[in-house]
This record gives C-alpha cells, structure tokens and sequence, in this order.
C-alpha cells in the first residue's frame, strides 16, 4: 500500500493535452527571448534609464517571462504523463474527490492533481502540496481529517466519495 508521501514524490501528473499546452506555452516563451532582449535594447537606446518606463516595463515584463520559462521547465521535468488512474479507492494525483466540510451540508467536488491541468477541466482543482490536498491524500471514502487552512484555522472535511478522473 502507497503512503501518502509516496504518491507526493512521484511527480506531477498531467494529461497528455495539459502537457503539450504547457509545452508549446514554454516554446514559444523560450522562442521570444531575443524579441524580448531586442526591445529592452531598444528601450536602452532611449536615453536616461533612470525616467525610462518603457526600458522598466521591459526589463518587468523579461523577468515575468523568465520566471515563467522556469516554473514551465521544472514543472514539465517532474510531470507524469498519462491517462489517470482507471479505478479509484483513495485520494491520489488524477482522482475526482467529493467532500463534505464538517458543519455543512453541501457537498465539493474537484480534481486532485496540478493546478496547471484547470484549463482542461471545468472542476476546481487542488494541488496535492496545498493545505487540503496535502490532508486528503491517501485518504479513502467515509475518512475525516483535519487540516489547518491558509488563515490559520482548522478544518475538518469528509471524504465523501473518490473516482477516476475523466478528461
């Protein structure tokens, strides 16, 4: 049996379309550096850096696009690529969760997995490092856990019901 820190380090799993999405968002990042590099040269040209916007706005705009190239590449470099899991008896990356909170009646449903898959799904979906994830992994239906919200206070959910995600 797989512990929940086991799932955790095999890697990020996506979808086959998730994957060439986010590859073709870092090619065609990669492929618009020196576009990037003519304009802050450009902007260089322009005179006094130091009132420069446009030179700022570039040099801004570089940095967003390099920071970007480097979460696509790791990303990419750890992901698990396939289908997900044909049946499903535990919280794992690519299973569809159903909770209920503690105190509520209503029920929510999302997809464990990368958060950069949310473009090809209309589920929410949880990271398995955020705070419920990172709680629910491993966990089968009927469980309860407890974990501690972003703001600090704890939460008590359900784990209502797990099954196969279905791109």
């Amino acid at each position: 049996m797989s512990t929940p820190t086991d799932q955790q380090d095999q890697g990020v799993w996506l979808t086959q379309d998730a994957y060439d999405r986010l590859k073709g968002e870092l090619d065609q990042l990669v492929a618009n550096r020196p576009a990037m590099s003519a304009e802050i040269n450009a902007r260089r040209e322009e005179g006094d850096l130091k009132e420069n916007g446009g030179y700022h706005a570039a040099k801004d705009e570089q940095g967003k696009q390099e920071g970007r190239i480097r979460q696509l590449t790791d990303l990419l470099r750890k992901a698990r690529v396939g289908e997900p899991p044909a049946t499903a008896t535990n919280a794992a990356l690519g299973t569809v969760i159903t909770i209920k909170f503690a105190g509520d009646d209503e029920t929510e449903k999302f997809l464990l997995g990368s958060r950069e898959i949310a473009g090809t799904t209309d589920l929410a979906v949880y990271s398995p490092e955020s705070a419920l994830g990172a709680a629910i992994m491993g966990a089968a239906p009927g469980a309860t856990v407890t974990y501690q919200a972003p703001n600090g206070r704890d939460m008590t959910v359900e784990v209502v019901g797990v099954e196969p995600f279905v791109p």
